[in-house]
């Protein structure tokens, strides 16, 4: 009986050490997807910026910019692998293919709600930083040059 036991008790053992890594590169992964990702977006206009800002928790205070993707998830992730991405300076990664982006820039003035968006879309490629294969941020001040 012990015998039988054993073996499932490493598992449950091993596995309780790798969950909260998992749980952390998780974490970071489920907030990149919050703050940057949007797979369809009803516009891609003011209120669009206005709606998302708001709802993703961006506005307490009016962040100033942010940057929403549209599209696959699976195909943002693969810029971490070489399937669509290729490395970049200082450990980040650049996209193979453009993306579709929303970009929304707080229109100035007090950085307390209501905060005032404007919308700029755009197709470029996108720069992120990976961890563990995972998208954990989009480098929005940079806009790289088109190969």
């Amino acid at each position: 009986m012990v015998m039988v036991l054993s073996p499932l008790f490493l598992v449950f053992v091993l596995d309780l050490g790798l969950t909260p890594q998992t749980l952390a590169q998780n974490d970071a992964y489920r907030g990149f997807l919050r703050k940057h990702y949007d797979p369809s977006p009803t516009g891609h206009d003011d209120r669009y910026c206005n709606t998302m800002m708001e709802r993703r928790s961006m506005t307490r205070p009016c962040k100033d910019t942010n940057t929403f993707i549209h599209g696959n998830s699976n195909d943002i992730r693969a810029i971490c692998g070489d399937r669509n991405g290729e490395p970049y300076r200082n450990g980040l990664r650049r996209s193979r293919s453009p993306f579709q982006v929303t970009t929304c820039k707080h229109r100035g003035g007090s950085p307390r709600p209501p905060c005032r968006y404007r919308a700029f879309r755009a197709n470029r490629v996108i720069v992120i930083r990976c961890q563990d294969g995972f998208p954990i941020h989009l480098e929005e001040n940079f806009i790289p040059p088109r190969p």
